[in-house]
């Protein structure tokens, strides 16, 4: 079975793929591990920057979405300090500042596109295999194989250009392929919270020398939150009991929202920086988790991921299909990916350095660094074109 385009994952980075690529008028085929809804039921909080909204309209995405939550300001501090910096989207004319909403949302808004479109006549067409592992890939000078498995039965696709967007699942045993990784020891604990005062579409992140506490608000009272650390800090708050763990949440995180009244589910997992160096495997692409994991310190990785697929969809629709994978094509991808991924990479593992830790005299330096940075109005409109938009912002 041969198709120009292949993509390995089914998650919104590679459907997003997946539909700039058909709007372009170019087939490709998706390869999905998990069942076809499987996702729906998904509530992790996904933060997006307005570029990633932009390109959600642009795809018809943006108003299947059920429920968004805006982000009107962010709010940033430090525990145990008066220094913190406000960021307010009216001051940038701006709508909002970001976007929060769940993965399982996403999804189902993202596969209505996907219905509508496999009932009209189209130049171009999206294949979906659900339930298809990929096993093995193997990159060639002229085409890349990708042996998989579905229902039982194992099948060889080959491909002008296998585009992994699986999170790094397919990745194992790749010549021209080396992952370079970060270990911080450190694990978040995601889930959402409601607490007594109204988030009136404000965005807390405050640092702590345990780790970066984030609430996100998603819904009329709740907050989506991220509470980082190190591991052993972490892992036991999951055996709490919800009173004795609100408490402790509200001990430290403080008074802003008023205390803690409800949690649902807690999940926890490993924090790592990681990314590939310059893959030089031919006919191949990596995007998304796949091929960088940040922190999530400042809600960058997804909508990274994002312009990943994105931008590759516009060299797509810029080249012949018969240079599909070629090698100035690869190169041109990965100097066009560069300054923008390892801008969040840096960004990132900077505020994890420079804030989680109980430096002597370190505490008081990042005060006024917080005080400063208010202070200074072009720096936070900088930082705003950047979260917003990477490195075209």
């Amino acid at each position: 079975m041969t198709s120009p385009i292949v993509i390995a994952g089914g998650g919104p980075v590679g459907m997003c793929l997946a539909l700039r690529l058909f709007q372009s008028g170019r087939d490709c085929v998706v390869l999905e591990a998990k069942a076809q809804g499987a996702y729906y039921q998904d509530h992790r909080a996904l933060a997006l920057s307005q570029a990633s909204k932009l390109m959600l309209e642009n795809l018809d995405v943006w108003s299947r979405i059920p429920a968004v939550t805006p982000i009107n300001s962010i709010h940033v501090s430090q525990k145990g300090s008066f220094g913190r910096s406000v960021l307010r989207a009216s001051d940038y004319d701006m709508a909002a500042l970001g976007y929060v909403l769940s993965y399982g949302h996403l999804m189902q808004a993202i596969d209505q596109v996907l219905s509508e479109y496999a009932d009209k006549s189209q130049a171009a067409k999206i294949t979906i295999h659900y339930d298809t592992e990929v096993q093995q890939i193997i990159p060639k000078n002229r085409n890349t194989e990708l042996h998989i498995q579905q229902g039982g039965q194992a099948q060889t696709l080959t491909t002008a250009l296998a585009v992994l967007a699986d999170g790094g699942r397919s990745l194992k045993d790749i010549p021209g392929i080396e992952r370079i990784n970060k270990e911080y020891g450190h694990h978040a604990l995601v889930c959402k919270v409601a607490a007594e005062l109204a988030h009136d579409g404000i965005a807390y992140e405050r640092f702590t020398p345990m780790g970066p506490v984030a609430l996100l608000p998603n819904g009329e009272r709740e907050f989506s939150l991220v509470w980082t650390g190190e591991t052993a800090g972490i892992e036991p708050l999951l055996e709490l009991s919800d009173d004795v763990f609100l408490a402790q949440l509200h001990q430290h995180f403080g008074d802003r929202v008023g205390r803690f009244t409800q949690v649902q589910k807690r999940i926890c997992f490993p924090l790592k920086l990681s990314y590939l160096s310059p893959v030089t495997a031919p006919h191949l692409v990596v995007i998304g988790n796949a091929a960088q994991t940040m922190h999530p310190v400042a809600g960058q990785g997804f909508n990274v991921g994002l312009r990943d697929a994105w931008e590759l969809a516009e060299l797509i629709m810029q080249t012949d299909e018969v240079n599909l994978g070629a090698a100035s094509f690869l190169q041109t991808y990965q100097a066009s990916r560069q300054q923008d991924t390892q801008r969040g990479l840096k960004f990132t593992d900077f505020l994890v350095r420079f804030f989680s830790n109980d430096i002597a005299g370190l505490g008081g330096i990042r005060s006024l660094g917080l005080g400063l940075f208010d202070a200074l109005t072009p720096a936070k409109a900088h930082l705003i074109r950047k979260m917003s938009f990477g490195s075209k912002g």
